[in-house]
């Protein structure tokens, strides 16, 4: 097999077919060059639920075991709580997960101690250059002896730690019982909520808890509509509070209002920032940065600004969120597709901490959900459309002709296109892995939102 691991390794990840594009013996290769690469006495490991993650995780162990690092196998879990794993124990980790993708897929995600990201820039493409250097002609995998005295494997349990973390930050003791229905989509959630949930005032309403890697029910990917279907179904069908919705390995949640009606995830972030903004002003902090990612909606820096917070604006990608957190002390994050970092979480992500964090505030008072995320709805947005170009440059240009130099209209190329007037935005932003322009749109009027979505859309698929 040839093997090409620029298709592998990705931006923030390892991520392919098992075994067409990778197997246990490169998953060793992985776990040895990412010791020699990362450096530490020790490394954490988990996986997920998926039929290939138990052995490419132990193989990944025991390649970084032969390069004298301890391992300790947490076993099964999210992917946040391999992040408290390795901000707990203060050791560098890895996730065998491949997230929302289908069943057939596997990835590593890695970081440094305290759950401090490993990206291309931080040492992703180090790994994959070592790893390279062992491959030969044929794609086989010849990893080198160390002359380092082979490390020992342990197994810990870190799920009951994970939970009195998450739950020491959010006080959920006083809240209205609530009836919440929950679609873990046959993933990690299945294995983290009922011991999360454990003891709250909560009738919980489980969907899909089963572990299965295989996704008999549908993907475990709730940034597509279509697999927010069920649980919206069963959220009418049992009168719940809420609805929550978590990916395949459960760092991310969708939140469903008691009509089955999805709240952005610009809404929760506003929420959460408001919530976190309160709680460092009360502890003493005058001024908390909140992150927050170029296509949120608008009303996340207006509400920050308006408790008293200062926001600041970075490119997608948890790599930029997690570096501007770190520079900046932010004590929140929020990005459109769900993902949620906080400051007392090692500024990773966790969707389980953004779920008790909208639970205590629907809980705290007695509107119902769609009621008190209303404030959260200052604009229309058009969702994210994607289009298939094969020159993204030369129709970002055009769009940029059409819209520049107009009167009061402001640009910037933070992150791909962003076009804005007095009370309207949009982005036009190219995939790094597919030809695909990503277009955003924003504005008070929703007639004005349509008319910018059209326009753009028309230039870029013209």
């Amino acid at each position: 097999m040839v093997r090409d691991l620029k298709q592998l390794v990705k931006a923030y990840d390892v991520r392919g077919v098992v075994p067409d594009q990778w197997d246990e013996s490169l998953a060793y290769a992985f776990g040895a060059a990412f010791v020699e690469v990362i450096g530490g006495n020790a490394v954490v490991v988990g996986h997920d639920m998926r039929p290939s993650s138990p052995s490419l995780s132990r193989a990944f162990a025991e390649g970084a075991a032969s390069r004298g690092a301890d391992v300790v196998e947490i076993g099964l879990c999210s992917t946040d709580q391999l992040y408290y794993a390795s901000g707990s124990l203060d050791l560098p980790g890895a996730m065998f997960t491949a997230s929302h993708n289908p069943a057939q897929y596997n990835g590593i995600k890695l970081c440094r101690a305290g759950a401090a990201p490993v990206g291309q820039d931080t040492g992703l493409a180090d790994i994959r250059e070592l790893v390279e250097s062992w491959l030969d002609e044929d794609g086989k995998v010849h990893v080198p002896a160390s002359d380092a005295a082979t490390g020992a494997l342990s197994a810990k349990e870190t799920l009951d730690g994970y939970a009195a973390h998450l739950l020491k930050l959010v006080d959920l003791t006083a809240i209205r019982p609530l009836k919440v229905a929950v679609d873990a989509g046959n993933g990690m959630g299945g294995h983290t909520v009922p011991t999360v949930f454990a003891g709250l005032p909560l009738d919980v309403v489980p969907m899909y808890f089963e572990l299965d890697g295989t996704f008999p029910n549908h993907e475990a990917n709730p940034l597509d509509p279509a697999n927010l279907v069920d649980l919206q179904a069963k959220v009418r069908e049992v009168g719940a509070d809420i609805g929550l919705a978590f990916d395949g390995d459960a760092d991310r949640c969708f939140v469903i209002d008691e009509n089955g009606d999805p709240v952005s995830p610009s809404a929760i972030t506003a929420l959460v920032a408001e919530r976190e903004i309160a709680r460092a002003q009360a502890a003493g902090e005058a001024q908390p940065t909140i992150i927050h990612n170029l296509i949120t909606s608008w009303t996340v820096p207006e509400v920050v600004r308006d408790r008293g917070g200062v926001p600041v604006r970075t490119r997608v990608g948890h790599s930029f969120i997690k570096q501007e957190m770190a520079v900046t002390d932010a004590v929140f994050g929020g990005e459109h597709s769900a993902h949620y970092y906080f400051r007392d979480f090692w500024r990773a992500d966790t969707g389980m901490l953004a779920a008790l964090h909208v639970l205590a505030a629907l809980g705290g008072q007695d509107r119902p959900l769609s009621a008190l995320t209303e404030q959260y709805n200052r604009y229309a947005a058009s969702g994210e459309i994607n289009s298939t170009v094969a020159d993204q440059a030369a129709a970002t240009e055009k769009v940029r002709a059409a819209y520049a130099g107009q009167d009061g209209v402001t640009v910037d190329e933070l992150d791909g296109l962003t076009v804005a007037g007095p009370d309207w935005w949009f982005n036009l932003r190219a995939s790094n892995t597919e030809p695909l322009l990503r277009l955003n749109a924003e504005a008070k009027d929703p007639a004005k939102m349509a008319e910018l979505r059209d326009g753009v859309l028309a230039i870029v698929r013209a």
